[in-house]
């Protein structure tokens, strides 16, 4: 894949880019590069250039938090694509937790992915109230969960950078 993961100055994570991109910001001295892929490099008519695979930007870049939108997919992904009560991934929908007509809102503690057999099971009450028990509680997920979940299989190279803050 050709994507690059770009740190903040203080390394945490803001975004991901092209490679053009990446070596743009390191060649203009606006990035530094902190790993390169080893099976690649970057040519042009008579040179080699590293790959960059991740890079930090050299001047702190003030991001205000915005969060991952609620969307229907994103809810998917967070939930990776299996309903919340049984585990299948086939005939997907969202539940609302707490139904709408008892005034549930549609906010990430709130929505699950659910097959449509366990949704029209729980139908207008709470899982508690029908026997269904959730896999995992729902959360709002950070920009980091959502960076490692737009790679399908996550990058070796990015796993120190992606796991800083939880480790911190």
């Amino acid at each position: 894949m050709n994507t690059v993961l770009v740190l903040n100055q203080d390394f945490t994570p803001i975004s991901v880019c092209s490679v053009q991109r990446a070596f743009l910001l390191v060649w203009l001295k606006k990035a530094e590069m902190l790993t390169e892929k080893s099976d690649a490099v970057l040519r042009s008519v008579d040179k080699c250039f590293p790959f960059p695979s991740v890079i930090r930007i050299l001047q702190y870049a003030h991001i205000p938090y915005k969060g991952v939108v609620l969307t229907r997919h994103n809810v998917f992904k967070r939930d990776a694509y299996a309903c919340q009560y049984c585990g299948t991934s086939k005939d997907l929908t969202l539940d609302h937790l707490v139904p709408r007509s008892k005034g549930g809102k549609s906010t990430w503690t709130n929505l699950v992915t659910a097959c449509k057999s366990c949704n029209a099971r729980k139908g207008d009450f709470s899982p508690d109230q029908v026997g269904l028990r959730l896999v995992r509680k729902p959360i709002r997920p950070t920009y980091v969960m959502f960076l490692r979940s737009t790679t399908n299989k996550m990058r070796e190279d990015w796993i120190p950078f992606l796991d800083r803050k939880a480790s911190a």
